[in-house]
């Protein structure tokens, strides 16, 4: 009788452990990772060169409200938490064309590692920023909609 209990209650359960467990967009052709992704080493001088020269695309994962107060001219709009709740390989690819370096940047450089962590499973070469969005502005960077006065 307990063996009968226990085997129903595994495949009960079995449904439930496996949904949603991979995302849809991933399972398209995701790969393993790496390694541990860490911030890049690159001087934000190496960065904007590589961006004019369109070897590189900026990468904003902060939320729209966030990107909606400013945000670095020129940079694409991805945020963690859209990549966390509907992976889209698709639109990744669009907006990164192939061998093109993705500069992820956030607020101060958490999310940042975490969604290019994701965008790396797809085969994007991923250059995670330390620097958040103000402190790209005070480097350099030019803004959509913001200074540091916060104007």
């Amino acid at each position: 009788m307990l063996r009968r209990k226990l085997l129903l209650g595994f495949v009960i359960a079995i449904p439930f452990l496996s949904c949603g467990s991979i995302p849809a967009a991933m399972a398209e052709d995701p790969q393993p990772p790496k390694k541990e992704l860490k911030h890049t080493t690159d001087s934000l001088e190496q960065v904007k060169e590589r961006i004019e020269k369109k070897k590189a695309v900026l990468v904003d994962v902060r939320e729209l409200v966030e990107w909606n107060n400013g945000h670095i001219a020129g940079a694409v709009h991805l945020p963690w938490r859209g990549m966390q709740e509907k992976p889209d390989a698709k639109k990744y690819r669009e907006l990164i064309p192939e061998g093109t370096i993705a500069y992820t940047y956030c607020e101060v450089g958490y999310r940042s590692l975490k969604a290019g962590a994701m965008l790396e499973k797809f085969g994007i070469e991923v250059r995670p920023l330390k620097p958040g969005y103000k402190e790209l502005v005070a480097a350099g960077f030019k803004s959509d909609k913001y200074d540091l006065d916060g104007r």
